[in-house]
């Protein structure tokens, strides 16, 4: 491992799926960074995916990208938000990953010529790439989440990785278990503890121990069930109990594991000398998030959140967080409410209940479904002065839109959902028709950081107040060049451009005709963080909070 003492801080998950693990390894990092540690963190994900690029929204959450293009798991979103500093591709591996590396070698030779072996290559395999992180990132302590719980069969490998780095380094290495407390009685407020312990019993069996237990639940862990927990599970004191109740305000999260002395216990178990409290920013920041009071209503026109039951917020995580730091930013309380385009594609005279809003998002996506609901909520919200924010797809629409009803061409469209239109407004990049015809999907679209210029005294501009930027980026298809010189003198405007000019990055309508009508190739989400909201975020609740309240 790696020459400098670094030490390792495993988390895993007990009982359920879905328990906060993310959340739980992110505020860990932000309260051992605020201590003055310098911290990195890293995802395993235990499918055989190879990364997060190909999968539904509606069954695994959202596809966050990083900066060198990597698509991963939305937690490590998280981590980028709480942690404020960008994660590059070394943080975040999957099965998928680790046995195509693995296979890749065997096939070049560098094995020379022995077995390679499930155990130990797949967990020594997770090792190098955790070393490979800790030396980009310089870091005192590395924080990695193993995804799925324990018990289940498919992350047994990662769980092996986290045991031979302690029986090598047994004083650099601490285990955290997230685990579900189970709320029952009629007031639901009985604590039952046995599934955690059968969760640390299991770990037992992979030959792995607890040094710490994060108690979810709804309410917070009482003193007699954090000793019933120490004792049972193994754990040196009771206060390695840490209690992690439901929080409105996820960022509430490191302040209530502070205050539980979490990093004093940390800090003991591994030894590193004791350093001073300092989460003033973050203090600061989350109590106004929480006493904002001026509301604000934001609808979300998508399609990737109705699953017919019930609201799927993962899909569209980072919008959600984006308008929450925004707003929390502008002393704003939001009310975010998700609309499914489709209903506006069926029953075109519902579009009338998006004036209840005071801005509308439309986020990115894929496919013709809900397309044309998208479509008219773009016109609706163009044609009533209703503050429009589109992410990707959502400029995508814009241009759409414009095109069809502004400037006449009743049949533009992209591509993408209509090859044969004779106006393709929206076209795919010559360099990626290959990967279509080839099937080639994963990871071939424009991925990452790309840099534009903004035109000076534009929205974009202004709300920017610099004149060259880098967003992140996950599509295939584009503005048409074509089209850009008539769309511009039909009225709308694009105030951001690549370097070379050829592609469009903002598309925008002057404040002289809308309050606020802007869309983005980029999705300006994924770079948004509490303490450093999204500047288009921002300028964007402005319109409609002005709306709100005029």
């Amino acid at each position: 491992m790696s020459k400098k003492a670094t030490k390792y801080i495993f988390v895993v998950g007990g009982v359920m799926s879905g328990v906060g693990k993310g959340v739980a390894a992110a505020s860990i990092g932000k309260i051992l960074q605020s201590r003055g540690m310098k911290v990195t963190a890293l995802k395993i994900d235990p499918y055989v995916n190879v990364d997060a690029g190909t999968m539904n929204p509606t069954e695994h959450g959202e596809v966050f990208v990083l900066d060198d293009g990597t698509e991963c798991d939305q937690d490590m979103g998280n981590y980028e938000r709480f942690l404020d500093r960008d994660l590059s591709r070394t943080n975040y591996m999957t099965t998928g990953s680790i046995y195509l590396s693995l296979i890749q070698k065997e096939r070049n030779l560098e094995f020379k010529g022995r077995c390679v072996e499930v155990v130990p290559d797949v967990p020594l395999e997770v090792l190098h790439r955790v070393d490979k992180a800790v030396e980009k990132s310089n870091a005192d302590i590395a924080i990695i989440e193993i995804g799925g719980t324990a018990g289940e069969y498919q992350n047994i490998l990662f769980l092996e990785a986290a045991r031979i780095l302690k029986v090598k380094n047994p004083k650099d290495v601490l285990l955290v278990l997230v685990s579900h407390i189970l709320t029952l009685g009629a007031g639901g407020n009985e604590l039952k503890t046995k599934p955690t312990q059968y969760a640390a019993h299991t770990l037992n069996s992979a030959g792995l121990q607890a040094d710490m237990i994060l108690s979810r639940a709804s309410v917070p862990i009482d003193e007699k069930r954090k000793e019933k927990l120490a004792f049972v599970c193994g754990l040196a004191s009771k206060e390695d109990v840490i209690s992690a109740p439901n929080v409105k305000n996820i960022y509430q999260v490191p302040v209530n594991f502070e205050n539980d002395g979490i990093a004093d216990r940390i800090f003991k178990k591994l030894e590193i000398t004791p350093r001073k409290r300092d989460m003033k920013e973050w203090r600061a920041m989350v109590n106004k998030m929480n006493n904002a009071v001026k509301p604000v209503r934001i609808g979300v026109v998508g399609k990737y959140f109705n699953t017919g039951e019930f609201v799927l917020e993962d899909s569209y995580i980072s919008v959600l967080e984006s308008i929450k730091h925004a707003a929390g930013y502008l002393n704003l309380s939001p009310k975010i409410e998700w609309l499914d385009s489709s209903v506006y594609e069926k029953n075109p005279a519902s579009l009338k209940e998006l004036k209840k809003y005071d801005g509308i998002i439309v986020p990115g996506g894929f496919g013709s479904r809900g397309i044309e609901g998208k479509i008219k909520t773009a016109e609706y919200c163009r044609k009533n002065k209703i503050p429009y924010f589109g992410l990707c797809y959502g400029m995508q629409i814009a241009v759409i839109e414009y095109a069809r009803n502004v400037l006449g061409l009743k049949d533009a469209h992209t591509a993408e959902i209509d090859g044969k239109t004779k106006h393709p407004v929206i076209d795919i990049m010559p360099e990626q028709k290959k990967n279509l015809k080839e099937k080639n999907y994963g990871a071939t679209m424009r991925l990452g950081a790309y840099p534009a210029n903004l035109k000076a005294g534009s929205i974009a501009g202004k709300a920017y107040g610099v004149s060259s930027i880098s967003e992140r980026h996950r599509h295939r298809y584009e503005v048409n060049p074509e089209y850009v010189e008539r769309i511009e003198k039909g009225g709308l405007n694009f105030s951001g451009r690549s370097p070379n000019g050829r592609l469009m990055e903002i598309a925008e309508l002057p404040k002289s005709a809308h309050p606020f009508y802007l869309g983005t190739q980029f999705h300006p989400e994924l770079k948004s963080r509490p303490l450093h909201p999204h500047p288009l975020f921002k300028e964007f609740l402005k319109a409609a909070s002005a709306r709100k309240h005029k």
